[in-house]
């Protein structure tokens, strides 16, 4: 049967309208995100045969190359399940057990302390993807900070590999003072134009001392 021979009033998005999406049935819900059947089923039974076929746990950890293989989802019905799950997480800060969310300065020196102690300057750098999960930490180099040395190909490289959407740099002052210098915000803002040629935001650069710490960020320099 097709969809529209339905009376309204079971048809998914009608019933959602008018009973609201919490009294709707999983496979009433994948049918909205799905839009269309197949040939030989309607919308609605494609999705009651998707979710005979795949638990709603399993098939909520697909990834892209996984939902296109189903026959009946194509790349646009992959991309719009992979938005809405997407979505959902964000709302319910929802993230992998495994990677820490980076939200503020206390957890940037929480993931750099080290460098505290240092006897000489360091740079590193947090990748964070678009729920701000650490999904990598790189050692960039060991020296002062200079514009030959903290190039943005080194920074940027790691990000793309890494599929970072935005990157945090921390650096040390063994000196003790956190001020940037001349050469600190010339670099920064190099770092910055190129993250947004590249569409990888630079959230914040931070400063370390012993005692101390300087955010770019905070003082709005970024």
């Amino acid at each position: 049967m097709k969809l529209k021979n339905l009376p309204k009033i079971e048809r998914p998005r009608e019933k959602l309208i008018t009973r609201g999406p919490q009294n709707l049935k999983d496979e009433e819900l994948l049918a909205i995100l799905l839009r269309t059947g197949r040939k030989g089923k309607n919308v609605l039974e494609l999705a009651k045969q998707i979710l005979r076929k795949y638990s709603k746990k399993r098939f909520l950890k697909m990834n892209y190359e996984d939902l296109v293989k189903i026959k009946g989802i194509d790349s646009a019905k992959a991309c719009t399940i992979l938005a809405a799950q997407e979505l959902v997480k964000r709302a319910l800060e929802v993230g992998e057990e495994t990677l820490p969310t980076i939200k503020s300065i206390k957890d940037v020196i929480a993931q750099t302390s080290y460098l505290r102690d240092k006897t000489r300057e360091h740079l590193a750098a947090l990748y964070l993807n678009a729920r701000n999960e650490l999904v990598f930490k790189k050692h960039i180099f060991v020296g002062t900070l200079d514009a030959n040395i903290a190039h943005p190909r080194e920074i940027f490289e790691h990000a793309l590999v890494n599929h970072a959407s935005s990157v945090i740099l921390v650096h040390n002052h063994p000196s003790g003072d956190p001020e940037p210098s001349k050469a600190d915000l010339e670099i920064t803002k190099r770092i910055v134009e190129a993250g947004k040629i590249m569409g990888i935001d630079v959230l914040d650069h931070v400063i370390i001392t012993k005692n101390k710490v300087f955010s770019f960020k905070e003082k709005k320099l970024i």
